[in-house]
């Protein structure tokens, strides 16, 4: 079997481009389509689509993420993005390019929500489910043909279609042998894509990408490569590995594996997501300990949001300052224990906040969680604060209010200014 169609999940033989069962013309073929295992799963426009999968009314419409002309676009869906609108785009200039759209505000406890539905149907495949952020994970789907009677890529196939019929979003695919490829090909054919890059081509796909291709070659490093003239996949392919060694390090010995297509990482449900961070831009600039104070429980909210859903958690708490002058403050603590609990990450960042509130003026601000680890191991008894393990559980039980009746339903005290509108745990 080498080609089947992607809405009926009937074989192909005779290289049609049209199914002969169900009439789709959404076929996948490619010669090694049986031997391949290791997958990139991609929710496409994520935030946006759970917001017009909620309000219908929102279909065909432009729909961007985000708010506040000082902020950044989180997501545009894919109408917005025929307009030049992009993630991580400062919201003034998505205005710009976008002229009538419409703009909401995120709603992270609703995105954990559906992420964690997502999450879940991935683990009934394989345990070998390594998530990247809220909406992508990689999966090793090696010796499960088996267990599903069928192969990797056709399992691939079947859980794209449950997605759409049992969560309502669409979600793109790429089917390789390692994760570098994989990844890259769950972008070559967006949305509701399903891309395949083999063994045979691998070497030759890669020859004509630009180095920006290479997940982890950041600006700078792109910016001192292009600087010795190397722009292209194909030049690290052609140089000698000594040579990039002895002028990147062992940077360069990384950069030449990668261009020949030789990445052995696994897939690993623990590994990978080295952080968990939230950051917000302010509307105007803060210096109030009190209005700082309220923005980071919130910011903590979110990232233990996160955290749950991977099923993970952190040692280091950080916080993150930006100045009115663009200067950044980053303050770190080192716990005891890993946790993934808003009330503990914001225990902590709270003292950090209080030292740096010293009538500063500021215009952003975030937390994350570094050191980042499996779940099992967060949040143990406290023997010290007996009253830690009364909290936790009480976090607990918003999360399960809030994944029953919306982000809304609850919260404390400490999150909002007005709580006429919900209840108000303390």
């Amino acid at each position: 079997m080498t080609a089947f169609c992607r809405d009926c999940l009937a074989d192909a033989t005779d290289g049609s481009t049209q199914c002969k069962t169900c009439g789709s013309h959404r076929m996948l073929s490619h010669p090694e389509l049986a031997d391949l295992s290791i997958a990139h799963l991609d929710c496409d426009a994520f935030y946006a689509a759970v917001e017009k999968r909620d309000d219908p009314s929102l279909a065909g419409k432009p729909v961007i993420i985000g708010g506040g002309r000082r902020g950044v676009v989180a997501t545009a869906c894919y109408v917005a993005r025929t307009f030049g609108v992009r993630s991580a785009m400062p919201m003034f200039q998505a205005l710009q390019l976008c002229p009538d759209p419409v703009i909401i505000r995120p709603r992270m406890t609703r995105y954990v929500e559906v992420a964690r539905a997502v999450r879940g149907l991935t683990r009934e495949l394989t345990p070998l489910v390594e998530p990247l952020s809220l909406d992508e994970a990689f999966l090793d789907l090696s010796g499960t043909e088996r267990l599903h009677s069928t192969t990797p890529a056709k399992t691939m196939a079947a859980l794209a279609l449950r997605i759409e019929r049992e969560i309502g979003i669409t979600v793109s695919l790429g089917l390789s042998f390692n994760k570098f490829l994989a990844k890259l090909a769950s972008d070559l054919d967006k949305p509701r894509g399903f891309a395949v890059i083999g063994r045979a081509e691998a070497k030759s796909f890669l020859r004509s990408k630009p180095v920006a291709m290479i997940r982890g070659a950041g600006a700078s490093l792109q910016a001192r490569l292009a600087k010795d003239g190397i722009t292209r996949i194909a030049q690290l392919q052609d140089a000698n590995p000594r040579e990039l060694a002895k002028r990147y390090g062992s940077t360069g010995l990384w950069l030449h594996r990668l261009a020949t297509a030789d990445d052995t990482r696994a897939v690993d449900p623990a590994g990978e997501m080295k952080t968990m961070s939230s950051e917000t831009t302010f509307e105007q600039n803060l210096c109030s300990f009190a209005e700082l104070e309220r923005i980071l429980w919130r910011q903590c909210e979110r990232v233990a949001a996160r955290c749950k859903v991977a099923a993970l958690g952190g040692r280091t708490v950080v916080l993150k300052l930006k100045t009115a002058g663009f200067r950044t403050r980053t303050r770190s603590t080192s716990l005891d224990a890993p946790t993934q609990l808003a009330d503990r990450m914001f225990r902590v960042a709270r003292e950090a906040l209080r030292r740096e509130a010293d009538g500063t003026s500021f215009r952003l601000l975030g937390v994350g969680l570094h050191n980042i680890c499996p779940e099992a191991a967060c949040d143990p008894a406290d023997l010290v604060d007996a009253a830690a393990g009364k909290r936790a559980s009480t976090e607990r039980a918003v999360d399960r209010v809030r994944a029953k009746f919306g982000e809304a339903a609850v919260g404390k005290g400490r999150g909002f200014r007005n709580a006429r509108n919900r209840h108000n745990i303390s």
